[in-house]
């Protein structure tokens, strides 16, 4: 699995140099969502699924709506969650099109509430955690759309098909949405797929989107 500074440094060398080709730039539309703040502190998004905590039920609605299931680990009073909530998801464009493709169950890295995993095991959200080996906040896991070949060896890795371990600014953030929903990790990685996002604006000296 790789690691939250192995991810960030292939991320930000893809990254590198794109301040100059889209300084002075911002996100197309000057609207902006807010998050909402739950009774135990963290921040939340009113779309995000409000579910029984069942992952294998989740996903089946998931695929049934033509949607892909993801999870996002945080932790109160964790700073790059509430920037993650405060920049990346106020941006519509970001939002609008995580909410029409995907369902997201927001999780605690160190909660007590029952999670019963795809093979209807049931434990809490911090055993979980330690189950997948997430250790950095925010961590968003993506699952495959199905759990064929989960009960097999392997199979829990299997069905993860991607998983962003820490922060990301805004546009990488929604590529990573999109990487999966095109189920581009089928044929490439996400280093490769962001750099084909970047090098088609580039090249036509169009200003990439730079916070």
């Amino acid at each position: 699995m790789i690691t939250r500074r192995q991810f960030n440094r292939l991320a930000a060398g893809v990254g590198a140099g794109l301040v100059a080709a889209g300084a002075g730039t911002a996100w197309a539309s000057p609207k902006r969502y807010q998050p909402i703040r739950k009774g135990d502190g963290h921040y939340t998004q009113p779309w995000f699924l409000d579910s029984f905590l069942e992952f294998k039920d989740d996903l089946d609605a998931a695929r049934e709506k033509s949607k892909r299931f993801a999870v996002i680990w945080e932790l109160e009073g964790c700073p790059y969650c509430r920037e993650m909530h405060f920049v990346n998801f106020s941006i519509p464009e970001i939002s609008d099109y995580i909410k029409a493709n995907f369902d997201i169950v927001q999780l605690d890295i160190k909660g007590a509430r029952e999670v019963t995993d795809f093979d209807g095991k049931v434990m809490p959200e911090k055993k979980l955690a330690k189950l997948y080996d997430v250790s950095y906040t925010p961590t968003i896991q993506f699952f495959a759309e199905t759990t064929d070949g989960f009960e097999k060896p392997g199979g829990r890795k299997k069905i993860e098909v991607a998983r962003m371990p820490g922060y990301l600014r805004p546009f990488h953030f929604l590529a990573m949405f999109q990487y999966v929903r095109e189920k581009a990790y089928e044929t490439t990685d996400y280093r490769s797929y962001l750099q084909g996002k970047f090098n088609p604006q580039i090249k036509g000296g169009k200003e990439v989107p730079s916070w």
